[in-house]
């Protein structure tokens, strides 16, 4: 005879809420699995109502989407959580903030308009900073890699070295004088001159595209190497205009729904 857990069903899900959250400053070397942590105890410091799986291990209905690799900064991490009891989604971006270390920054909550999520994160916008690399260096090696139809790059992941594509994926590369006014209002300042500054929007494929795996292809490609290590930080992810290039924000259409 199966076994059944002891006790009633966990409460039903009646409302389920979308989040916004930034990596800034030292927290950009948290891991995913770190962060997940940091976010259930902060759930439960907040007394966020959240629901639960049922079974024998129960857990808290909390899904991710589209990490940012560890050591990458970030403006654009995304979650949606389920909750068994409803409340103000103004009032749980507070308390979640307040709850989580500074750096790990809940800055919108949206009820969710159905859908997958996932479904929406099709692209990724960032900026990448070389410490050491004039523009004009930069801006060389990035013809030279854009004329390319494919660039193989090598990276060792939890099955071995993985080759792949790292040029399909790029839709949009270019050097940029400034950083973003985003990137400015939360406090980031560009290294002392030389330091060339790349914009970069890529593809969400399997295998993901980093912007470590087009450094890596700028190398092989055109011989660029940074003297120092470069600071990534991603501006934004969600639906891709293949008019422009631009990626556009995936939370509009719940917005939209919760405004009609």
């Amino acid at each position: 005879m199966a076994r059944t857990p002891d006790g009633p069903p966990p409460p039903p899900v009646v409302q389920r809420l979308r989040l916004r959250f930034t990596k800034r400053g030292r927290l950009r070397f948290t891991s995913h699995r770190d962060f997940q942590r940091a976010l259930e105890r902060a759930v439960r410091r907040a007394g966020v109502p959240v629901a639960y799986s049922a079974g024998f291990n129960p857990h808290p209905k909390i899904s991710y989407a589209g990490a940012a690799p560890t050591g990458a900064a970030s403006e654009a991490e995304y979650l949606e959580i389920a909750l068994s009891t409803k409340v103000e989604p103004d009032a749980l971006r507070a308390a979640l903030d307040e709850a989580l270390p500074t750096g790990l920054d809940v800055v919108e909550v949206v009820e969710t308009a159905g859908g997958a999520l996932a479904d929406r994160l099709v692209a990724s916008e960032w900026i990448v900073e070389l410490p050491g690399v004039t523009p004009e260096e930069a801006a060389g090696a990035v013809v030279t890699f854009l004329a390319a139809d494919r660039v193989e790059v090598t990276r060792l992941t939890k099955n071995g070295n993985r080759t792949f594509d790292a040029r399909g994926a790029v839709v949009r590369l270019g050097v940029v004088d400034t950083l973003p006014d985003l990137l400015v209002r939360a406090g980031a300042q560009v290294p002392p001159p030389p330091c060339a500054i790349l914009n970069l929007v890529v593809r969400h494929t399997t295998p993901a595209v980093r912007p470590d795996d087009v450094l890596a292809a700028l190398r092989s490609q055109a011989l660029l190497a940074p003297p120092s290590p470069p600071r990534m930080t991603r501006l934004a992810q969600g639906p891709l205009d293949e008019a422009d290039g631009t990626v556009a924000d995936p939370l509009t259409a719940d917005r939209n729904a919760a405004g009609a």
